[in-house]
């Protein structure tokens, strides 16, 4: 059972069926709410939007159906909290329980039924944005509309890892939202969209992983090179990938080939690395929050203990050395000769 998001901000709230259906309205979605239910009206909605996702927590209170504008291009995740859920995905019957959640597709969603009492997260993927993860994948055009299928396991894997970082990404944005940054936010959405397009079924999942060509080391230097000229700057998969000149599965594949990590662990890396010479060279007023949210870190727990694991010290102990290491000795500075008078 997911635990209730309660400290993500509150964004929408009413017990009047007629004013929930018109916020939904404005949304792109027409909630259809019984006569007989709306008195059990309590809806909630809340979230925050990212520039390629929405994360959020969703209640009606009362039975419901939910339809789609077919204008809105969004890919949903929807794990349930409490009560279940149930779909028309495709002409087919799906339904949602603890341990698996009802994923939609644009072109495949008809209709989710919310039953009475039932809460879930929100998880919305904008289009346009996963589909440009994906060719960058494929390194071609796609030819199809991107159709996954309709339910995810998550008590294992993928999902479980989903829920697990978005409750924590909802608690660092409520509460830490001044920390959040591009580097931030971009990490984020690509462990949120590349993950889903590796790990769970969708009508391109057999050409992405196909037979991938041979590519030599220059590639990943290509790949490389770039990374580390701009690790100051929210790139991702696709910026890399247009870098290295060959295509994002060929490129992570070799990349574990050449240098045993993927290029997004790598750039994360890299990251971390900066961090570190940022703190061996601070100046006195310079804080380890701002350097490490220089290169994209906000949340400084996670932050501290990974730091801590990877350099076998804190940051603050790497910090202080560097405060306290002895400034050089006169003794071995050069004799400058006095000029001849």
């Amino acid at each position: 059972m997911i635990s209730d998001p309660a400290p993500f901000r509150r964004s929408f709230h009413t017990r009047d069926a007629e004013e929930a259906r018109a916020h939904l309205r404005s949304q792109g979605f027409q909630l259809d709410i019984p006569a007989h239910e709306a008195r059990y009206t309590d809806t909630v909605i809340n979230g925050v939007s990212l520039p390629g996702l929405y994360l959020g927590y969703l209640q009606y209170g009362a039975a419901s159906e939910i339809r789609v504008d077919p204008s809105r291009d969004d890919y949903r995740i929807l794990p349930p909290i409490q009560g279940s859920l149930g779909a028309v995905i495709g002409g087919d019957e799906v339904s949602s329980r603890p341990g698996r959640a009802i994923l939609t597709s644009p072109t495949l969603s008809k209709l989710v039924r919310s039953e009475r009492g039932s809460s879930w997260l929100n998880i919305f993927m904008r289009g346009p944005a996963l589909r440009r993860h994906l060719a960058a994948l494929l390194s071609e055009p796609l030819t199809l509309p991107l159709e996954f299928a309709p339910v995810i396991d998550l008590a294992a894997g993928y999902g479980r890892s989903l829920v697990d970082y978005v409750l924590s990404a909802i608690a660092d944005l409520d509460q830490n939202a001044r920390l959040m940054n591009p580097i931030t936010t971009s990490l984020f959405e690509q462990f949120v969209m590349i993950g889903l397009l590796h790990a769970h079924p969708h009508n391109y999942t057999a050409r992405l992983y196909r037979p991938w060509p041979k590519i030599g080391p220059r590639d990943v230097t290509r790949a490389i090179d770039y990374i580390e000229a701009n690790l100051d700057m929210a790139i991702g998969l696709p910026e890399i990938v247009v870098a290295s000149g060959v295509p994002g599965r060929t490129l992570i594949q070799h990349f574990r080939d050449f240098k045993g990590s993927s290029p997004m662990r790598y750039l994360r890396t890299a990251r971390y690395q900066r961090v570190r010479d940022a703190l061996s060279r601070a100046e006195p007023e310079e804080r380890i929050t701002k350097i490490a949210v220089r290169w994209g870190f906000s949340h400084m727990g996670r932050f501290s203990v990974d730091y801590r694991r990877r350099f076998g010290e804190t940051p603050s102990a790497t910090l202080r050395r560097a405060r306290n290491a002895p400034a050089p000795s006169m003794a071995h500075r050069p004799e400058i000769a006095a000029p001849r008078s």
